[in-house]
C-alpha cells in the first residue's frame, strides 16, 4: 500500500486508521468531483475505494443502503431491475470536470449535487435516511434510520450532505427511493426572454399538472434562440393528458409541441450535468441558489461577467460561466450580494480556488456554529482541512 494513500478494507480498519492518526488527510473516492471545493491541503489521502457494495435493498420499503465507495451506476442498475430510482437525479460530474472513473455514493453525499427533479422530489439531504461514518476520534457512528418515519439523528444526517467530507469519513448511506416514471414528456417553449420564461414556468408550476422539471436554455446552446422547458413524468396516459393540458395552458407563450421519452431524457441529462456550460474547459463555472423569480435580475446584475448561463428553475439554480480571474470572482460575489441565497464556485483551476471564496462566506454567528460542529465531530481537524473554508 502506498503510505500516502490509505485504503482501508472495511469500516473497522478505517476507524483504526483515524484513531491512530496524528496528521490530517484528504478523503478521496473515485475523483470524479475533484475540481469542486478548495484544493487539497494534505499529502496523505484516505480512500473509500475498497468500501464498496450494496448492504441491503428493500424494494417494498423503498430504501437502499450502500457503502461509500459503491459506484452510483451499480446502485442505479440494481434499482432499475425493480422499476425504482434515486429521487434527486444525481449529477454525473464527469463532463463538467473532465474527469474519469465512476461517481460514487460517498461523492454524492459529500457534494450533494442534485438535478432538476429537486422541484418535486427534494434535494440529496431530503432523501438520505441514515448514515454510518467514522468521526475524528475513530468512533463508528450510526445515525438516522431505514425508513422515512424514523427521524432519529436526522440533523446529523443532513449536515454531512454537502459538507465536502470535512465532518467525518462517511462509510455507508441509506437512501430513500421512488418508483421510476414509465413515461415522460418535455414541453418546449421557444424565444422567451428570461422574465417571460419565469412567468411561463410559474404558471406551469402553479397548475395541477405535476411538473417535475423547469429550465431555460439560452441562445447558443444547440439553437440560436432560447428555450424554456417543462417536464412531466408518470404513467403513459397521465403524461399524455397533462402534456396536452399544459400546452393549452401555455398557448399564449407559444407552447406548441413536446419532446417525448428518449429525446426528453437526453435533454434533462444534459441539463442535470450542466453539459451546455462544460466548454470551453478553462472557464470558471458558478452555481447560484436563488428564488426562481430572482433569476432574471441576478443575470442582469452579473452583466457581461456571465459568459454563458442556464436556469434550472425547478432546482432554484442559476448556472453561469465566467472568465477564470480573481477580479471577476470578486465582482460576481459583489453583484449577487443583495440576493438571498448561496453562490458557489463549482469549477475552476487550483489557483482561483485557492484565492477566491469557493463557497458563500459565512456570517460570524454561523461561522462560530460551524466551527463548533467541526470541533465536536473532528476535534483533531483530520478530515479535509480547508476544503470548504481556509480556516476550517
Amino acid at each position: 500500500m502506498n503510505e500516502d494513500v490509505l485504503t482501508p478494507a472495511d469500516e473497522r480498519e478505517a476507524a483504526e486508521i483515524v484513531a491512530a492518526a496524528e496528521a490530517p488527510f484528504d478523503i478521496v473516492g473515485a475523483g470524479t468531483r475533484a475540481g469542486f471545493g478548495r484544493p487539497a491541503q494534505c499529502g496523505r489521502r484516505l480512500s473509500t475505494a475498497k468500501l464498496t457494495g450494496i448492504v441491503f435493498h428493500e424494494p417494498a420499503e423503498m430504501t437502499l443502503r450502500a457503502r461509500a465507495g459503491t459506484p452510483l451506476a451499480a446502485v442505479e442498475a440494481a434499482l432499475e431491475q425493480h422499476g425504482q430510482m434515486l429521487p434527486f437525479e444525481p449529477m454525473d460530474p464527469r463532463v463538467l470536470f473532465g474527469t474519469q472513473g465512476e461517481p460514487t455514493v460517498g461523492g454524492l453525499i459529500a457534494t450533494a449535487l442534485a438535478g432538476p427533479r429537486r422541484l418535486s422530489a427534494g434535494a440529496v439531504r431530503d432523501n438520505v435516511l441514515g448514515l454510518k461514518f467514522v468521526n475524528g476520534r475513530g468512533e463508528i457512528i450510526s445515525t438516522g434510520g431505514r425508513v422515512t418515519k424514523n427521524v432519529t439523528g436526522l440533523d446529523l444526517v443532513k449536515i454531512h450532505c454537502g459538507a465536502q467530507g470535512t465532518l467525518g469519513l462517511v462509510t455507508e448511506a441509506t437512501l430513500k427511493l421512488l418508483p421510476a416514471p414509465r413515461a415522460e414528456a418535455t414541453i418546449v417553449v421557444r424565444r422567451l426572454d428570461d422574465a417571460r420564461g419565469v412567468e411561463a414556468m410559474a404558471r406551469a408550476l402553479g397548475s395541477p399538472y405535476g411538473v417535475s422539471g423547469a429550465a431555460t436554455i439560452h441562445a447558443g446552446m444547440g439553437r440560436e434562440f432560447p428555450r424554456t422547458l417543462l417536464r412531466v413524468e408518470g404513467f403513459e396516459d397521465s403524461v399524455a393528458y397533462r402534456t396536452e393540458r399544459l400546452i393549452a395552458l401555455l398557448s399564449e407563450f407559444g407552447a406548441k409541441h413536446a419532446l417525448t421519452d428518449d429525446k426528453s431524457r437526453r435533454m434533462w441529462r444534459a441539463i442535470r450535468d450542466v453539459e451546455f456550460l462544460a466548454e470551453p474547459g478553462e472557464r470558471a463555472i458558478w452555481r447560484a441558489s436563488l428564488k426562481p423569480s430572482d433569476a432574471p435580475a441576478a443575470l442582469a446584475a452579473l452583466g457581461s461577467h456571465a459568459r454563458t448561463s442556464l436556469l434550472d428553475h425547478g432546482g432554484g439554480l442559476v448556472w453561469f460561466s465566467t472568465d477564470p480571474t480573481l477580479e471577476i470572482a470578486t465582482a460576481v460575489r459583489g453583484a449577487l450580494r443583495s440576493f438571498s441565497g448561496h453562490v458557489e464556485l463549482i469549477r475552476a483551476d487550483e489557483t482561483l480556488r485557492r484565492s477566491a471564496d469557493v463557497f458563500s462566506p459565512l456570517a460570524p454567528a454561523l461561522a462560530r456554529l460551524t466551527r463548533g460542529v467541526k470541533a465536536s465531530l473532528d476535534p483533531k481537524d483530520l478530515f479535509n482541512p480547508g476544503r470548504m473554508y481556509a480556516d476550517l
